[in-house]
This record gives C-alpha cells, sequence and structure tokens, in this order.
C-alpha cells in the first residue's frame, strides 16, 4: 500500500494552515496547534523539518512565528513529500539511487519506475493551493506519452 506517514499528513496540514491563516505574517506554534488540534510538541517538530526542508521561514521575537517560505501556488505536493518523506520511490529500482541486487535481471523494474514517475508528475501538480481550496477535479496538464517516460502537455 501506498501511504504518506502521521508526520506528513500532519505536515500537509500545517502547511495548509498557514497559507490560509497568516500567509504573510508570522504565526507561532502555539497558534498552529491550536489551529490545527494537533499537538505543540508534534507541530514544533513538524515546523522544524518544514523550516529544513524551506517550505517555510521562521521569525524571532514578540511578533515572531512561522510562515510559507513562497506563495501556496509555488509549493507542489510533491516538493511537501520530498521534505517530510524523502523522494518518491515506490520500489528500490524507483530511486535516483538504486542498490536493488536484482536489478540487472528484473523484467518489472522498467514497468515500476514509469509507474513512480507518473505519480510524481501527478503530485507536481497539484498545488498547496489546490489542498486549501480542493477544485472538484485536478485536471493533469502533463501525462507520461512515452516508453521512456518522456513527460509532454496534455493542455496546449
Amino acid at each position: 500500500m501506498l501511504r504518506i506517514s502521521k508526520l506528513t499528513d500532519y505536515g500537509t496540514l500545517i502547511l495548509v494552515h498557514l497559507a490560509s491563516v497568516a500567509p504573510n505574517k508570522p504565526c507561532p506554534a502555539s497558534e498552529i496547534a491550536a489551529g490545527t488540534g494537533l499537538a505543540l510538541p508534534t507541530v514544533q517538530k513538524v515546523l522544524k523539518k518544514l523550516a529544513r526542508g524551506k517550505l517555510v521561514v521562521s521569525s524571532r521575537g514578540a511578533d515572531g512565528g512561522y510562515r510559507l517560505a513562497r506563495e501556496p501556488d509555488a509549493i507542489d505536493a510533491a516538493e511537501i513529500l520530498d521534505v517530510l518523506e524523502g523522494p518518491l520511490a515506490i520500489t528500490e529500482c524507483s530511486h535516483d539511487d538504486s542498490h536493488c541486487e536484482l536489478e540487472s535481471n528484473c523484467q518489472v523494474g522498467g514497468a515500476w519506475q514509469k509507474i513512480s514517475r507518473a505519480i510524481r508528475a501527478a503530485m507536481t501538480e497539484i498545488r498547496l493551493s489546490d489542498l486549501r481550496n480542493p477544485p472538484t477535479e485536478f485536471p493533469l496538464r502533463y501525462t507520461i506519452l512515452s516508453e521512456s517516460g518522456h513527460l509532454g502537455r496534455t493542455d496546449k
């Protein structure tokens, strides 16, 4: 089963909260915890990861807190996943730094790699702004067109 961790789910919730409540002004971790219903220690842990991944920036002082590093339209779901989970790879051979001992004799690895690229392409199309205000449908602008995995536009 392809599944994100709870921390990634929480991180997405925190990012959506920041995009909705305080897109350009710092929001204290305690307010984020209250607004999301998450425990403060969990919020602090996730905010540290988001700051290291340059999705949020922090400021100190009386008016300090956390805010998005970029506009919600400039942050995509793949980037959020990369920061909180690491790069998406559904099998060992789908990862850029593959160390699968069976890869040279495997007949299905290419298919898994294509699936992994398609999932990543779909995730790059979903923006934080979409997660904040989900459309009824997520029309994808790209699709895998060739066996080699090259992407092509579907809406020109």
